[in-house]
């Protein structure tokens, strides 16, 4: 870790920027108790466990968060077999930017 190491922006936040840029959707797969709790500007909550039965564009990226990365691992795994571009962008836990509540 260097001296300047704080400066540098996170995977997560970089995921945030990319998934704008991109204009790809922003997928929060945590609880929608969780998501209430505070979540990305413009992000869309499907929890994990609802995933199976949503049908979403396939002709935009997705890019997925949870709390810590494992569930949206396990979110982008299932995405991607059913033909979706998916990326895990980790977790928000640690995110201290702007969330919305």
């Amino acid at each position: 870790m260097g001296l300047f190491s704080f400066l540098r922006t996170s995977g997560f936040e970089e995921g945030i920027a990319r998934a704008k840029e991109e204009n790809g959707i922003l997928l929060d797969v945590r609880t929608e108790e969780e998501f209430s709790e505070g979540h990305i500007r413009g992000a869309i909550n499907i929890p994990l466990d609802r995933l199976a039965e949503t049908e979403l564009a396939k002709n935009k990226k997705l890019f997925v968060y949870c709390h810590s990365g494992a569930r949206s691992g396990r979110a982008v795994a299932y995405l991607q077999s059913q033909g979706y571009q998916a990326e895990n962008i980790g977790g928000i836990g640690g995110y201290r930017g702007e969330k919305i509540r």
